[in-house]
């Protein structure tokens, strides 16, 4: 199901809580609605759609990649960019992002994953990333 998408800075400032099999619901409905929006979005979090669960889907390319209780474990080489966001109004704001990261995340029924994310791949992971711990850019 498509979601309406939330603006209110107070409700994505807010931590979100660690994801369970019971929302699977929330991935598919992120799913669909980042797919409403593929022309000028390229990953959500939960909370974009007014849940507060620890819950990122992203544009890979040929796919999207959903992960459950995403955890940045490391970083490497530094950069400078500007990023927008559809619940943020306004133009786009500076940010620092990381060229190279490893994520832990685990998917319901599935044992968890580490993997090395690099590029745009990785610095859209990051913004959603941030999503879930309430930063917003």
């Amino acid at each position: 199901m498509i979601r309406e998408l939330v603006h209110d800075p107070i409700f994505l400032a807010q931590k979100s809580e660690p994801a369970t099999r019971e929302d699977m619901d929330v991935a598919f409905d992120l799913k669909d609605t980042l797919y409403a929006y593929q022309g000028s979005c390229v990953g959500m979090a939960a909370n974009m759609i007014g849940v507060l669960k620890r819950i990122i889907i992203f544009d890979d390319g040929d796919s999207y990649g959903i992960m459950f209780n995403p955890e940045i474990i490391e970083m490497a080489e530094p950069y400078e960019t500007e990023e927008g966001c559809l619940s943020l109004l306004g133009d786009p704001r500076p940010v620092t992002r990381y060229n190279k990261i490893k994520v832990k995340w685990h998917n319901p029924g599935e044992l968890p994953k580490t993997e090395v994310f690099t590029g745009f791949t990785a610095e859209i992971i990051q913004h959603e990333v941030d999503h879930c711990n309430g930063v917003l850019i």
